[in-house]
């Protein structure tokens, strides 16, 4: 490390002010403080120092995203030897996932990353960090079908359209993988919906499907009103179920979650009170059951669809997020509770999580302001009291 250091610090010149590629320097800057902490700091004005700048935080939440990426690369494997009865190992299954699921990431990244190298050049700016995480956030949560260019038009929607033009990172008001998910469902539904998409080789290999082999997921089924082809409560939970490729586990993600919340980087607040309101909301249609959907038990929605992943991943964004205290509790209740009415309300969009999380995304901010609003006349209602 110390050679590379070395090399660094030979070539910066060329990259600064002067240089034979200072054009470059943004380019330059991303890839040095990505590898080495900034040894800069702030002059002046009021300023926090911590050992920890944005690249790490945006690492601890990709690392935290690990547990989901690996358990989803296996279960396509998976769910793929299922479908045609072919015998399999751990190993042939993982690979056969990582196969399929590679190209999406590469994809993601590239092009993503690729914008964002433009638009920090095209300003004079640093690279912002935040597309670390939208990067792998985007092959998380499509199906392991989607066409790669269709993977590639909806990074670069969500990174101009979502984010850039309200500033970068930081000023966006919608989460920026959201926002390739949305752009994919309403622009190519046929792509990311059916019981055909979850299964690698099931829309073009369906002569070599097994019988009764069907593809569709535990929603699906639930939206349906088949719940007698539900999958077993353990099943959902664990993940071996088809979805989209970091979706399915609740326990990986429940992995994911905790690392967030030891780490501080994602807030407990809204994980809890995003499982709270999906837990409130469920138990008010376990309690009118006018339909088969309104019968699923009000705790396995918190395992089906990506209700879960939104729940640790998405909702937290801290960008997108209510950043009062109090104002978490109310955020993260909304998401959970609007998640499942929408889920069991809506039979044309049987999963909430995505449009419930945009939705709150936009009233975040009005959040934050009437929980300023109380605290200030909170105190001066108590200041008057005490003069």
């Amino acid at each position: 490390m110390k050679a590379l250091r070395n090399y660094i610090d030979k070539i910066k010149p060329q990259f600064e002010k002067g240089g034979k590629f200072e054009k470059l320097h943004s380019v330059f800057e991303g890839f040095e403080t990505f590898l080495y902490v900034p040894n800069e700091v702030t002059t002046q004005g009021s300023h926090i120092r911590d050992n920890i700048d944005m690249k790490r935080t945006m690492s601890v939440v990709v690392l935290a995203m690990v547990p989901t990426l690996l358990f989803g690369m296996w279960n396509v494997g998976n769910q793929y030897y299922q479908s045609i009865g072919d015998a399999y190992t751990f190993w042939e299954a993982f690979f056969f996932g990582f196969l399929k699921v590679l190209p999406i990431i590469i994809v993601s990244y590239g092009v993503g990353l690729g914008i964002e190298f433009i638009f920090a050049q095209i300003r004079g700016h640093e690279i912002n960090e935040g597309f670390l995480v939208t990067g792998m956030l985007i092959p998380l949560i499509v199906p392991v079908t989607i066409p790669l260019w269709m993977v590639a038009v909806a990074t670069a929607f969500a990174v101009i359209i979502g984010k850039e033009v309200f500033g970068g990172t930081g000023m966006n008001i919608l989460n920026p993988a959201l926002t390739a998910r949305a752009f994919l469902f309403f622009a190519y539904p046929v792509f990311m919906s059916g019981d055909q998409v979850w299964i690698w080789g099931l829309r073009r290999n369906a002569q070599e499907v097994i019988d009764g082999f069907s593809g569709a997921t535990p929603l699906g089924n639930a939206a349906q009103g088949n719940l007698e082809a539900m999958p077993t409560a353990s099943e959902m939970f664990y993940g071996f179920i088809p979805g989209s490729i970091g979706e399915t586990s609740t326990l990986a993600i429940l992995i994911g979650a905790a690392i967030l919340i030891y780490t501080g980087v994602g807030s407990w607040k809204i994980i809890l009170s995003t499982f709270i309101g999906g837990l409130v909301m469920g138990l008010l249609l376990n309690a009118f059951a006018v339909n088969p959907f309104m019968e699923v038990p009000f705790w396995e929605h918190l395992f089906l669809g990506g209700f879960a992943f939104g729940a640790v991943y998405m909702a937290t964004d801290p960008v997108t997020a209510a950043q009062t205290d109090r104002g978490k509790w109310i955020y993260g209740f909304l998401v959970g509770f609007l998640s499942i009415l929408i889920r069991v309300l809506n039979p044309a969009y049987p999963e909430g999580v995505m449009l419930a999380i945009l939705l709150m995304n936009v009233f975040a901010p009005l959040i934050d302001h009437y929980v300023v609003e109380a605290n200030i006349k909170r105190r001066l209602k108590r200041a008057k009291v005490n003069a």
